[in-house]
């Protein structure tokens, strides 16, 4: 059942300010909290090199237990402030920001994790929304949209180039055989798809003049194949392209990409 209650006080003055980006104090909120999120990146970086390490190594583990103190009382600011927490938590950016903050603590026990903190470099993402690049966000809906139309058509694409690297790669090995590198179907198969994808490491190649003809052929093959899924996203893109979302943040479940006249949240049904 859809929660009726409504953020009052100070939870919806902080929901604005944090979740939202249409106040002087919302974008000065997300725009800091990207200027912390570059620095806590870079400190993670400068503390993996064992120059700067020993020289800083007091600095950085300063900046980094500050850090992820604020991003800390955050992330619990950001459960606080929205009626249904755990839409939140279990949302793509909910489990980034936890993931922000867990590694610095998971080191007490297990050190070394805190290098994992160099995942906050992921919660940039949130410029799109900060700068408030319409022009951008709509295009990205437009691309997320286009995917999501075109994930059946791409899983049967990719399932018949499965097969077909599979078939290649059991006649090169049929072809070249052991003697020449091709040892087994597996490392058959590796070669086919290094081919097909144009990538074409070297080290493996065929020596018949067989092989070499079906090596051309998988060249050629391969640079055909790559223009399939381009088609299918490019018809997707075009149809996606005829609707439009507004960077409106629901303050139940903290999702955006509504239509500009919603007024109500089309994933969780909370009114806007």
């Amino acid at each position: 059942m859809i929660s009726k209650q409504r953020l009052s006080g100070w939870r919806l003055r902080a929901h604005e300010i944090i979740y939202e980006a249409d106040t002087p104090a919302g974008k000065a909120f997300d725009v800091g909290l990207i200027l912390v999120i570059i620095i806590s990146t870079i400190a993670v970086m400068l503390e993996s090199i064992t120059s700067v390490r020993l020289e800083f190594g007091s600095l950085l583990k300063a900046i980094e237990w500050g850090i992820t103190i604020l991003f800390s009382v955050e992330y619990i600011l950001r459960l606080m402030t929205v009626r249904r927490p755990l839409k939140y938590a279990t949302s793509f950016y909910g489990i980034i920001d936890l993931l922000a903050v867990l590694p610095t603590y998971i080191s007490l026990v297990l050190p070394g994790t805190h290098y994992l903190m160099a995942i906050r470099a992921l919660r940039i993402l949130r410029v799109f929304r900060v700068l408030r690049l319409a022009l951008y966000l709509r295009e990205g809906e437009i691309i997320i949209r286009a995917l999501r139309a075109s994930r059946r058509k791409i899983i049967v694409f990719l399932f018949a180039v499965v097969n077909l690297v599979i078939v290649i790669g059991s006649l090169m090995y049929l072809v070249e055989g052991e003697v020449n590198g091709f040892t087994s179907i597996p490392r058959s198969i590796y070669w086919a798809i290094v081919t097909m994808t144009t990538v074409g490491y070297g080290d493996i190649a065929p020596q018949t003049s067989l092989g070499q003809f079906l090596a051309a052929l998988v060249m050629i093959l391969g640079y055909s194949m790559i223009a399939v899924p381009t088609g299918i996203v490019t018809v997707e893109v075009g149809e996606s392209m005829r609707a439009s979302t507004s960077t409106q943040a629901c303050p139940s479940c903290s999702r955006e990409g509504h239509a500009p006249d919603a007024v109500y949240c089309k994933f969780c049904g909370s009114a806007l």
